[in-house]
């Protein structure tokens, strides 16, 4: 074992010989790691945290053709970090009448929740907080977590546009959760294993070169989930002010803002592992640090996509908000996991090849019949153009003018 080949295990070996060392016993040591363990991986998420609004802040002012922060720091790279110092220093303004519990527990719950998912993600082969064998199942658990801070904070505000905004931010929640847990389905089915890990290693291709439609189905519900533009309906501002956290200032509101910020990129992370291959490439088992690269790389090429569709798509309405998920998305989803599964189950004992190739075309076909569903659907719904087929004469009427 050398610092190349498993840098996390030579760490914990030598921590928790030195516990062993000073007398505590094995179990407890081994407790101490698990703790310390979730300290470094929660800080070190939330610290990079300050690095992604700096990015995001950047890219959308060269998306919008303007500079962005520009001013404190080279390239204004300390900018987020003159926020942070604003934020912590900022006054704490509690209204009259709100529920005192949820309204303080709120923003916990809602950074909990993107920080329990990266327990389970695994970054390299062996660089992953828990190896759990129902990795996917966890995640949606989790992922629950921060659905209950946003009702939480919603109802504990007292305040009625704060409720509306979180009455409709969890209503797109757990709407999108039915076509993002069914597209989770098939990379299960695919690999016949529940583990992350076990996931990334069965992708040979990536399963977005094998379920492209199931990729995509995923992409959007995730973005969705997390009320990114353009289905940031729970901070319309015309309509709900800032919506279910317009009640909160200091840092009970920045707890908000650093988990959105966080869950865009966990959602980009999550697709990277799922659907790209994660950590897989060219000696990325026998040299971890290098499966930590290619997951960053494929990552960002998902968050580039998340940022691109903030920067480049105009809001939708919440009526259609609803109608793509529950007329477009989730019978696409159910769709495609029936054909997956005819399709996987009759070309299983076959090549591998032909595996690829019909799961791969079965995808297309469904993405074939949905667009021409989409085709039909949009000419009913459209206001038909009424063109008279002859000149229209009018008839000669002598108008008397009476003084």
């Amino acid at each position: 074992m050398t610092f190349w080949t498993d840098p996390i295990g030579l760490i914990e070996t030598a921590l928790t010989g030195l516990l062993i060392g000073w007398g505590m016993p094995a179990d407890g040591a081994r407790i101490v790691m698990y703790i310390l363990g979730g300290f470094v991986l929660a800080t070190g998420a939330m610290v990079f945290t300050i690095f992604l609004i700096w990015l995001e802040r950047k890219l959308l002012g060269r998306f919008q053709d303007r500079f962005g922060p520009n001013r404190v720091g080279p390239f204004g790279i300390f900018q987020p970090i003159a926020d942070m110092l604003k934020i912590f220093t900022k006054e704490y303004i509690t209204p009259d009448g709100v529920d005192w519990l949820p309204y303080n527990l709120a923003p916990i719950l809602s950074m909990a929740g993107v920080l329990l998912m990266w327990a389970v993600i695994p970054l390299a082969v062996n660089i992953v907080g828990v190896n759990l064998n129902v990795g996917v199942l966890y995640l949606v658990a989790a992922g629950a977590v921060g659905d209950v801070g946003v009702i939480l904070a919603g109802w504990g505000s007292n305040n009625k546009f704060a409720l509306l905004g979180a009455f409709r931010g969890i209503g797109q929640f757990i709407s999108y959760e039915v076509p993002m847990v069914l597209t989770l389905l098939i990379p299960v089915m695919l690999t016949g294993s529940m583990g992350l890990n076990d996931i990334v290693k069965a992708q040979t291709p990536w399963f977005i070169v094998m379920a492209p439609a199931a990729a995509l189905i995923y992409f959007i519900s995730q973005v969705a989930e997390n009320a990114r533009a353009p289905f940031d309906l729970m901070e319309a501002e015309s309509e709900l002010v800032a919506g279910f956290n317009v009640e909160y200032s200091g840092l009970k509101f920045g707890m908000f803002f650093v988990a959105e910020f966080l869950h865009a990129f966990t959602a980009a992370l999550l697709f990277a592992v799922i659907f790209m291959g994660g950590w897989s490439g060219p000696w990325a088992e026998q040299y971890p640090w290098l499966g930590l690269v290619y997951t960053l790389i494929k990552t960002a090429l998902a968050y580039y996509v998340i940022m691109l569709m903030r920067a480049g798509l105009p809001r939708f309405r919440i009526d259609q908000v609803m109608d793509i998920n529950w007329k477009l998305l989730t019978p696409m989803a159910i769709a495609l996991l029936a054909v997956t599964a005819i399709v996987d189950k009759s070309l299983a004992s076959g090549l591998l090849a032909w595996r690829i190739v019909g799961l791969l075309a079965a995808n297309l076909a469904v993405i074939l019949v949905t667009l021409r569903f989409l085709r039909v659907y949009a000419q009913k719904k459209r206001r038909p153009l009424v063109v008279p087929t002859s000149p229209v004469i009018l008839p000669d009427v002598d108008f008397e003018v009476k003084s």
